[in-house]
């Protein structure tokens, strides 16, 4: 039997004169493809010393020795999964999409956008420590003091995990247990604040403050319960007037197209009669577009976050008075030339709760009017898409107080011997 010698390259490096007598670094190696001898030069003003230039080469050395990574480089540094990461998911490449662009990738570009800023805070504290250097109990201490949500540091703990568990696909690090898995984060599944939730009144003081043709996009979002990004990639073609029905296949983010959040949100759902009048009346004025929301700037998607800011957010802030104009409740606040205004962000925290209110509002007040039908949880859970029902009753779980406070009071009628079963069965409760 013939043995072959593994091979492997580092490659060399040193600091040659350039053009204009400027310095830089040449790093030389064989193209694992061509065998031919390849030069890269790198400025030394970008990287000053020779170990820095190194740890910025890890990742590019690991890709030339992908078969025996772990004699290429010796226990790399975090910089260099990082690097070998975003180029083995294609992070720039989805990030450099244009609106309008489909992303077919797995993930979507609002997705690679979370990533790539996470992983810039991961490497200014862990891109230059060895893979073997980063210990559970230092990361934990490390999150524990990062001015940030629990639900963020469940983020950035689960980012880390990922590429622990890349680090052993990839042979960077011997295959164990991931030490990601030992660090704890008190209160991730705990929120913050609690999602809004719009009486019927409210919701009709909204749609009076919302300006077409976002006052659309709202009763669109609470007839149907759908998220932003589904509401603006909406197609005409996506209606079925004939059948009244809606199909829900597509999100939009900045602009850029993907597929719904997951298998279950992609689905057929039922278009009420008088539901479908509002979207006859709207396609009747709405400009000449395959999209049920054109921007009448660009003719393309909207995108979600300013319409939130400009238009929803401050009309929630107004449903209350105004604390400096003394405006009635549900009216804008009017400038010196008696223009309706919302109200500016320095009064957001005066205005209450209601300053609060946003795209997924509507979601929530969706499934909570549902649980106020009486709409059985099975049926919910299709309605709102979920995998899982227990993310219909736990997330989405708040009812309304007037529902509360109706069934409430059944049992405490009952309980005070005002029920409906026959007086003398059951003795009325009393006070000493």
């Amino acid at each position: 039997m013939r043995f072959t010698r593994q091979r492997f390259q580092r490659g060399s490096l040193r600091r040659v004169r350039r053009s204009q007598n400027q310095w830089a670094w040449e790093y030389r190696y064989k193209d694992p493809t061509t065998q031919r001898q390849q030069s890269m030069y790198l400025s030394c003003e970008r990287f000053p010393t020779q170990s820095a230039v190194e740890r910025h080469l890890e990742a590019f050395v690991l890709k030339l020795n992908s078969d025996s990574p772990e004699l290429a480089v010796r226990n790399p540094t975090f910089g260099a999964l990082i690097d070998r990461y975003i180029e083995d998911e294609r992070l720039l490449e989805i990030k450099k999409l244009r609106p309008g662009e489909q992303c077919d990738n797995e993930l979507s570009y609002g997705t690679v956008g979370g990533y790539l800023s996470v992983l810039k805070g991961i490497r200014e504290r862990w891109g230059a420590i060895r893979l073997d250097r980063v210990k559970p109990v230092a990361v934990q201490e490390w999150l524990k003091a990062m001015d940030a949500a629990p639900k963020t540091k469940g983020h950035v703990k689960a980012l880390m995990h990922r590429l622990f568990e890349k680090a052993m696909l990839w042979e960077m690090v011997e295959v164990q247990r991931n030490p990601m898995q030992l660090v704890e984060i008190k209160g991730i599944s705990k929120r913050l604040k609690k999602p809004l939730i719009l009486t019927v009144g409210q919701y009709f003081l909204v749609l009076e403050l919302l300006p077409q043709p976002y006052r659309t996009m709202a009763i669109v979002a609470q007839c149907l319960g759908l998220r932003a990004e589904e509401v603006l990639a909406l197609h005409w073609s996506d209606v079925d007037f004939g059948r009244l029905t809606v199909h829900v296949s597509k999100a939009v983010v900045h602009g850029r197209i993907k597929t719904v959040k997951t298998e279950y949100s992609e689905d057929e759902l039922p278009l009420d009669p008088d539901f479908a009048t509002v979207l006859l009346q709207w396609k009747a004025r709405a400009p000449a577009s395959a999209l049920m929301f054109p921007s009448h700037i660009t003719g393309r998607y909207f995108h979600a976050s300013p319409i939130q800011q400009d238009y929803i957010r401050p009309a929630g802030c107004c449903l209350v008075a105004c604390p400096t104009c003394s405006a009635e409740i549900g009216r804008w606040c009017q400038d010196e030339n008696g223009k309706r205004v919302g109200l500016h962000d320095e009064r957001w925290e005066a205005a209450g709760r209601f300053g609060n209110l946003g795209w997924h509002s509507f979601r929530h007040t969706y499934r909570s009017w549902l649980d106020a039908t009486g709409a059985p949880l099975g049926v919910q859970q299709k309605l709102m898409r979920h995998a899982q029902i227990s993310t219909t009753m736990n997330v989405y779980g708040n009812a309304l107080m007037e529902s509360k406070r109706d069934a409430n009071s059944r049992v405490a009628k009952l309980a005070l011997g005002q029920g409906l079963y026959p007086q003398h069965t059951q003795p009325k409760a009393t006070v000493n």
